[in-house]
Formats: C-alpha cells, sequence, structure tokens
C-alpha cells in the first residue's frame, strides 16, 4: 500500500476532527506554525492542506483573522 501523503494526512485529521463535533462551525483552526509543529511537516504540506480544505468548502480563510470552519448551511 502506498504512503499517505503528508497534507492527506493533515486534511484526514482536520475532517475527521469535524466530522466528530470536535471542531465546529465557527471555530478556529490552529495556526500554520502549530500546525506544522503538531504533524512535523513544512509550510508547504500544511498549506497544500488548508487550500484543498478551502476547496472543498469545510474551511475559509479571513485575512489577517486565521481560518476558521465553515457552516455547512453556508451560502458561498
Amino acid at each position: 500500500m502506498p504512503a499517505v501523503p503528508v497534507y492527506r494526512k493533515i486534511i484526514n485529521d482536520i475532517r475527521e476532527r469535524i466530522e466528530s463535533g470536535g471542531l465546529k462551525a465557527g471555530d478556529k483552526l490552529p495556526s500554520i506554525s502549530q500546525l506544522r509543529d503538531e504533524f512535523k511537516v513544512s509550510y508547504g504540506s500544511v498549506r497544500g492542506a488548508m487550500l484543498v480544505l478551502k476547496a472543498e468548502k469545510l474551511v475559509e480563510g479571513r485575512q489577517g483573522d486565521g481560518v476558521f470552519v465553515r457552516d455547512p448551511k453556508q451560502k458561498d
């Protein structure tokens, strides 16, 4: 079985936190620095994971404020 890319591990972990209720709509995600430390990965891996989560509309970035869990009922 091929190894799971690091950014996918981050995506899967954050998705699981959202689905389990550990992170709720409106909750702020840990910073990129915190996620880098938690997963022992590069900036690029965390950034890649955030881009995928944003594209999947699970999270949204707010300039200067951070990344937050989106409300699933929220319209674009």
